[in-house]
């Protein structure tokens, strides 16, 4: 398992819907569920995505994904416009909407859309170091050839098969980390450092050694046995690489986990502290106060009162620092 695994490995969509969706020039669909990511995937025609965080539209055409990072709302549109008449507007919320279709009365069959929508209220820290390297919309275009998926999808909107809701989930789920993936490998992408040394030949088997197994007692040494140099050259490579020597990363990615198991989880903090590679439940709480500036207990405490509990989160990417809260919303549906 590597960085990329481990960050996406519970950003799940549930319950998604997939319909027809008819956007005339006349209206646009407003999302405002506050999803920290919304997944777009137009298999028929062609929209726009408006973001506070852009100065002009996004065009999004069949071919192609868009992953739009939240929680600020944006609007979808059959045109390329900035501003909307409150009621040239629908709002929409994946959690209460099942399906959105825009009225009117007479379509022009050139201008059915069907999209291919699901939001994710993402839960936890661990995934939201991701959030914290994406732009507010990236596109990736289909550099392979999934019209046959397409058509695939479009077939199936017609039917009601037995487990076809947990088909469309997954399916939302895979086209989700493959637009990421793709993203980060395209030319000129600003990926995370952690997702450009998963390549290095010294760095990478590291990264996926702490990833797999972050309780193991790791050493400098033990680390370096793994990728096949001495500590000194291991030492040098991952803090070029990485920014920031490999046991401090290893600390930094375990009081990550930590503070979703405080959450997640009613596991007691010796438990805890020897699941992540801690002799000791003193030790792992000093560990766990200076990284995020409470004590295991009060963060736990603060969590399940429903405080907003800010987590500080380092980015390695950028060596800037960004916070979120803890009390995220419950995960949501996914629409069309």
């Amino acid at each position: 398992m590597d960085p990329f695994d481990t960050l996406l490995r519970d950003v799940r969509a549930e319950g998604a819907a997939f319909g027809r969706s008819v956007l005339s020039p006349s209206w646009a669909l407003r999302f405002t569920d506050g999803a920290p990511l919304t997944l777009c995937v137009p298999l028929r025609g062609e929209a726009w995505i408006v973001h506070p965080e852009r100065d002009e539209p996004v065009l999004v055409r069949v071919g192609e994904a868009v992953v739009v990072r939240g929680p600020q709302p944006f609007v979808l549109s059959a045109e390329p416009r900035s501003t909307f008449r409150p009621d040239e507007l629908r709002d929409v919320d994946c959690r209460q909407s099942p399906g959105i279709r825009t009225p009117d009365p007479d379509p022009d069959p050139d201008e059915q859309m069907l999209l291919l929508a699901g939001a994710y209220h993402v839960q936890g820290q661990a995934p939201h170091r991701l959030l914290g390297v994406l732009p507010p919309v990236l596109v990736v275009p289909d550099d392979h050839d999934c019209s046959s998926l397409r058509d695939y999808l479009d077939f199936q909107l017609g039917g009601c098969r037995p487990g076809r809701q947990v088909v469309l989930d997954r399916l939302l789920d895979w086209l989700l980390v493959c637009t990421i993936r793709d993203w980060f490998d395209q030319p000129g992408a600003e990926a995370p450092r952690w997702y450009r040394a998963l390549g290095d030949d010294t760095v990478g088997p590291v990264l996926r050694a702490m990833h797999d197994a972050p309780g193991a007692p790791w050493t400098l040494a033990s680390l370096a046995a793994r990728a096949g140099v001495s500590r000194t050259t291991l030492a040098k490579r991952f803090t070029e690489l990485m920014g920031e020597p490999p046991l401090t990363y290893l600390t930094d990615w375990r009081m990550t986990l930590a503070a979703d198991m405080l959450t997640g989880t009613t596991a007691t903090v010796a438990a805890m502290a020897r699941q992540l590679g801690y002799s000791d439940a003193f030790g792992f709480s000093t560990a766990f106060k200076r990284v995020h500036g409470v004590s295991p207990r009060e963060h736990r405490r603060l969590a399940q009162s429903g405080s907003q509990v800010a987590v500080t989160i380092r980015s390695t990417s950028s060596g800037t620092h960004s916070t979120y809260s803890t009390s995220a919303p419950p995960a949501c549906r996914t629409y069309r």
